[in-house]
């Protein structure tokens, strides 16, 4: 069996929660030079560079930022087994690392996940937001628990993984009050020319959007594009155009937002997935997490518009 030097681990640690060497000699008290060199010999032993230098200032790498979330387990249990020996009550809580596609609207994230923290015992959420490559490639590395995504794991990926279907939205249209008023009669031909705000091309949501507007011939005029669907409603909340959103939170855009609903469609869906490295979920809250996105988050919608 291979192992690590404890040592090394604490001091690498300590580097990276205080910001750098020197910070971090002062609390161990430990020069310059000899955490260096400590760190080192844990770079050696890992066949990885933990840190990079970006001016005066050390950068965690992105290796390093998943030794640091494995450190930071270890020594927080580490205290704990002291205060169990010493017959204190631990009360650490369950401990719940989400992975969040970064394109996916926050709104249906929260009401996911918030089921989570519903759970008699106590759960300490963490989030993670990145691209759904990186996110794939922390959950084969064991640093996260699940992944919350728009599409299943892609075909021929090198991570194994599966793929769990959460549930599926159909997709609603929103604008300011003035916009609603001009546009929402003759939905959907309605937005012929109207102003829009969309997701990026390399979302799937946008692809989804773009085979329904080609389908009926309808042509909006593209104000912006975004990557963040959280951005993109702050602009749609300016007035700047109409946006499409999951029907699933229509209720909570508009009040979030300030803004009116204008249409709903069937034909465009958002599917939202969980992605974990088991085929069967055994994680309490991630299995809380399912059940509820499968019994309740998406089991009732409004009608929407067919066309």
């Amino acid at each position: 069996m291979e192992w690590i030097n404890y040592h090394h681990l604490l001091y690498f640690w300590v580097v990276a929660r205080e910001g750098g060497l020197l910070a971090a000699g002062k609390v161990l008290r430990l020069s310059h030079p000899t955490l260096s060199a400590q760190i080192h010999q844990l770079e050696d032993r890992l066949g990885e560079k933990l840190f990079s230098k970006v001016g005066r200032k050390l950068e965690l790498t992105e290796t390093g930022r998943v030794v640091f979330r494995y450190a930071d387990e270890i020594f927080k249990l580490g205290s704990e087994l002291l205060d169990a020996v010493k017959g204190q009550a631990t009360g650490r809580p369950l401990r719940l690392a989400v992975g969040v596609v970064d394109v996916l609207p926050k709104l249906v994230v929260r009401r996911i996940l918030h089921p989570a923290l519903g759970l008699p015992e106590k759960v300490h959420l963490v989030c993670y937001e990145d691209s759904y490559d990186k996110l794939l490639s922390d959950l084969a590395l064991h640093a996260l628990d699940i992944v919350i995504a728009d599409a299943p794991v892609p075909p021929g990926s090198s991570v194994r993984a599966f793929s769990h279907l959460l549930g599926e939205s159909s997709v609603s249209f929103f604008g300011t009050k003035e916009l609603a008023k001009k546009y929402k009669r003759g939905f959907p031909n309605s937005l012929q020319g109207a102003p829009m705000l969309l997701p990026l091309e390399t979302t799937t949501l946008r692809r989804a959007l773009n085979q329904w507007l080609d389908r009926h011939g309808i042509k909006p005029s593209v104000v912006a594009e975004f990557e963040d669907s959280a951005l993109l409603k702050v602009f749609g909340a300016d007035g700047e155009g109409i946006f499409a959103g999951s029907t699933v939170v229509e209720r909570e855009v508009m009040s979030q937002y300030g803004v009116e609903l204008i249409g709903r469609v069937a034909e465009v869906r958002e599917r939202f997935y969980a992605i974990s490295v088991e085929r069967r979920l055994k994680h309490p809250a991630v299995v809380a997490v399912s059940d509820s996105a499968r019994q309740n988050v998406f089991a009732r919608m409004p009608p929407a518009h067919r066309t």
